[in-house]
């Protein structure tokens, strides 16, 4: 059975919407099958959660790019934005960098890419360039995750504008959510495919 659904023939320059989901057809995947499903209980605790849903949206985030090349990668699908799937991966591993640049008191960490807007211009289409992306983001996140596991109150201020571990959590959950968002435009515009 093909993935693709119906659409309307003389609609040429809009790809197909689909989804992988076999039950739920407008569903990004099947409910048994979403890697970001919870037993219905939720975790226990305010810090938990925080981390249940950051690691959600980072999921989602990951969930958004699979299974494309690349171009597709690359590609500016929402014009006259410059953003791209492997740009908003390439600005997340930037913006893990740069909150630990927030919890700390010594010199700060140079940016992974360079001058501004970097992560979103330099994102081009180049296996080793999507590589590089992916790995960024995975050791900033691991990076960002080891600076603050030493901080469970949630009250405490760090660094030298005392930002509140608390405020900073939520940060990191908005920041990915945002962006989750543009990455549900991004893909819908590269092949058409849509869901949660």
């Amino acid at each position: 059975m093909s993935d693709l659904l119906p659409t309307d023939p003389t609609e040429t320059d809009r790809p197909a919407r689909w989804s992988r989901a076999t039950v739920y057809p407008d569903m990004w995947a099947d409910p048994d099958d979403d890697p970001r499903a919870r037993d219905q209980t939720g975790p226990d605790g305010e810090l938990a959660t925080l981390l249940n849903f950051l690691a959600d949206y980072r999921t989602t985030l990951r969930m958004k790019c699979e299974g494309l090349d690349a171009e597709q990668l690359a590609r500016r699908s929402v014009p006259p934005s410059t953003m791209s799937l492997l740009g908003l991966v390439r600005h997340l591993a930037e913006v893990e960098r740069d909150w630990q640049n927030w919890i700390t008191n010594g010199e700060p960490l140079p940016k992974l890419y360079g001058r501004r807007d970097a992560d979103f211009d330099e994102a081009v289409a180049e296996q080793a360039v999507v590589d590089g992306a992916h790995a960024d983001l995975a050791r900033e996140q691991a990076a960002t995750d080891a600076a603050l596991a030493g901080h469970p109150d949630l009250g405490e201020r760090l660094g030298k504008d005392g930002i509140a571990v608390r405020e900073l959590m939520v940060h990191r959950i908005e920041e990915y959510a945002r962006h989750c968002g543009h990455a549900d435009l991004l893909r819908e515009c590269v092949d058409g495919r849509v869901g949660q």
